[in-house]
Formats: structure tokens, C-alpha cells, sequence
């Protein structure tokens, strides 16, 4: 097939936001048995010109606002044909390159809920999709919720991982890492992402003081946020007593050796997770998750299994049993890891999400 993926218009393709990362990791993956181009905008050294990365022919556009971007892809699609043009995140834009290509299969691909709030525009800019691919179940039940009359073209396809370079580290890999971030063997909890209030950052903070009386812990925060934010986080540790590292933002190309100095994972969501990715690359690694159980979470963390599943999320205290139960018993560490790798390998692949969206389009 010859197919277009048209990318959100805030960050460039290859970028380090998580859409932008899914859809340059898909794209390579399609691109084994397709001709794959994606077009997304120019930004600073990532000028308006053609490049091919691992297969994949990325053309960048003019940007500064969704209108320009818009305009700029549909004026690139002039004198160009695809079997199939897939847009990710924006149901204006797949609206409008329909328009313009009434007879071209035209995809929506959903990361989350943010574009796709219950609004009579979204609704009238869904009709014109010829299918729309939901990233988890629960999205998909969302979708069809908000839009019941597009729920016979909505299909879920599970995002994936790099499984090559989201790997559990050898001990002497792990000890120089650990060493870096001056980490002794005390257990240690990580968490990564944006640190925003949907988080639930403050909780894990709580969490952690909370297990840190019953056994030793060091927390890691990898992730930003507004300074006045992430003040008031400081300063909430600092109250709590607890070892915190907050190592900031790390590149997408860098994280995994992140992954690789934790004993365990906790996503402490308080919103809807759509997906929630960074579970599987903790799991990836080896790692077990603790875990809200909201959004699409419960499909990638089974409790007991892989992880722990907590209900009651707001409360700190539901997070540090699990946190104490896994800082004592460094077997059970290991084993509900084995699992979460062994789950990632069958069920959450970049090959495995790309075969099952070549399924749908084929």
C-alpha cells in the first residue's frame, strides 16, 4: 500500500512527544512492506524538506498554527495519490483532507480524548472518517459513548514498544546507572511523564513517605512541569522527608537506561489514561507497575500478575502497601517483572500494533 500519515502540527516527526514517537515507530514498522510517508511540520533544524529515517519518507511543512499546517498539507497532497492517508489526533484535519480526497480511504488515529471533546463539530468531522483507530478498549468505549452513531467504524489497536531497547539491564549495566544518579541498593521507585496535576504526583509523594517508614525507599521523577508546580512539589517532599532525585525531562532516545536504575514503576494517574505507555516500557524493562486502575491501564497491568492495580487512587496508603509488599520480598521484585516482560513480548510490540493496523487497512 502507499500510505500518508499526516501529523499533529505542535511537535515535528521524529519529536519527542509521545504521539510523534508512536507514530514514527509505526510508521517504520509499516514501511517493511509499504510505502510510508509521513508529513509533518518544519521546526527550527528540522526545515520544510523530504527525509527518509529507517525507510520512511518524512516531508516537512510550514506550521505556526493549525490553519497554516492544514493549509500546507492539504497543498502538499496536490498531484499525490496514496491508498490510504492516515491522521493521527486532529478530526478537523481528517475532515478536511476527506473533503479534498472524497475517493481516498481517510483514517482517524486516537491517542486520547483531548481532540475529541462531546461536541456536535467533532461529531460532524467523524462522519466524514472512514475508520477510526482507538489506541486502547477503554478509548474505544469512550468513543462510542460520545459518538454512538460512529461505533461501526471504530477498531482498537494497542500501541507498543521497542523491545530491543526497553530491555531489563545486565547487573553491571545496572550498577554504573544506578551509580550515575548516585542510587545506592536502596529500593527504588520511578515515574515518568509530564508532571501535571492528573498525574497524581502528589500522591506517590505521600505513597512513598508512607512506605519509607517501613522500609527503605528512594523515589526517581523523571518528567517536568511549571516551575511554580514543580516548587511546590519540592518543597511537599522536603516536609515529607523523603529521598527524591528529580532528574527532569529526559530525551525519548535516553529513557530507557532511566527505566533500567528502578526496582519498580508506579503510575499514579488520577484521569483517564487512554493507553498509558509508559507502563509497558516499565514492563518492558522488567519492571513491576503499580498502577491506577483507570483508562486503559487495566488492560496492560493485570493485578498480581505483572503488577498491582490500585482503586482507590486518590489514597497514598492504597499505593504503599504495594510499595512495602514489593520493597521486603525482592523475589516477588523479580518475578511479577518476568511476567511484564513476557507480557510486553507477546502482546505489545511495534510489529504487533503495526500488523494489526495493516489488518484493518488491508
Amino acid at each position: 500500500m502507499k500510505i500518508l500519515i499526516v501529523a499533529p502540527e505542535q511537535i515535528p516527526v521524529p519529536g519527542t512527544g509521545s504521539v510523534e514517537i508512536c507514530i514514527l515507530a509505526i510508521s517504520k514498522k509499516l514501511a517493511e512492506h509499504h510505502q510510508v510517508t509521513v508529513v509533518s511540520r518544519a521546526s527550527g533544524n528540522l526545515a520544510s524538506h523530504s527525509k527518509v529515517v529507517d525507510g520512511v519518507n518524512i516531508f516537512r511543512v510550514a506550521s505556526g498554527s493549525s490553519k497554516v499546517y492544514l493549509s500546507s498539507v492539504l497543498r502538499f497532497l496536490r498531484n499525490k495519490n496514496y491508498d490510504l492517508i492516515q491522521v493521527d489526533n486532529r478530526p478537523h484535519y481528517m475532515a478536511a483532507i476527506k473533503k479534498a480526497r472524497p475517493n481516498t480511504k481517510v483514517t482517524l488515529f486516537l491517542h486520547s480524548l483531548t481532540f475529541v471533546p462531546k461536541a456536535q463539530s467533532v461529531q460532524n468531522s467523524l462522519n466524514h472518517a472512514d475508520i477510526i483507530i482507538a489506541n486502547s478498549s477503554s478509548l474505544k468505549s469512550k468513543l462510542t459513548n460520545r459518538f454512538p452513531t460512529q461505533a461501526h467504524k471504530i477498531r482498537t489497536v494497542e500501541l507498543g514498544v521497542d523491545v530491543n531497547r526497553f530491555r531489563p539491564p545486565s547487573e553491571s549495566e545496572r550498577t554504573i546507572l544506578r551509580a550515575k544518579y548516585t542510587i545506592g541498593k536502596t529500593f527504588t521507585i520511578l515515574f515518568v511523564g509530564r508532571v501535571i496535576p492528573r498525574k497524581g504526583v502528589p500522591v506517590l509523594l505521600k505513597a512513598t513517605h508512607l512506605a519509607n517508614q517501613q522500609v527503605p525507599v528512594h523515589l526517581v521523577i523523571a518528567g517536568k512541569g511549571k516551575d511554580s508546580y514543580m516548587k511546590k512539589l519540592r518543597e511537599q517532599a522536603s516536609k515529607l522527608g523523603i529521598p527524591v532525585s528529580w532528574i527532569g525531562k529526559k530525551k525519548h532516545s535516553e529513557i530507557h537506561k532511566i527505566y533500567q536504575i528502578a526496582d519498580c514503576f508506579v503510575c499514579p494517574s488520577q484521569k483517564h489514561e487512554a493507553f498509558g505507555l509508559v507502563n509497558v516500557e516499565a514492563m518492558a524493562t522488567g519492571l513491576p507497575v503499580i498502577a491506577s486502575r483507570i483508562g486503559g491501564i487495566p488492560e496492560i497491568v493485570k493485578h498480581g500478575n505483572n503488577g498491582y492495580l490500585i482503586d482507590k487512587y486518590h489514597d497514598p496508603a492504597q499505593f504503599a502497601e504495594y510499595l512495602v509488599r514489593l520493597g521486603k520480598n525482592k523475589e516477588l521484585v523479580r518475578t511479577l517483572g518476568d511476567h511484564a516482560r513476557t507480557n510486553v513480548l507477546s502482546q505489545f510490540t511495534w510489529r504487533q500494533t503495526a500488523t494489526r493496523l495493516e489488518t484493518i487497512y488491508r
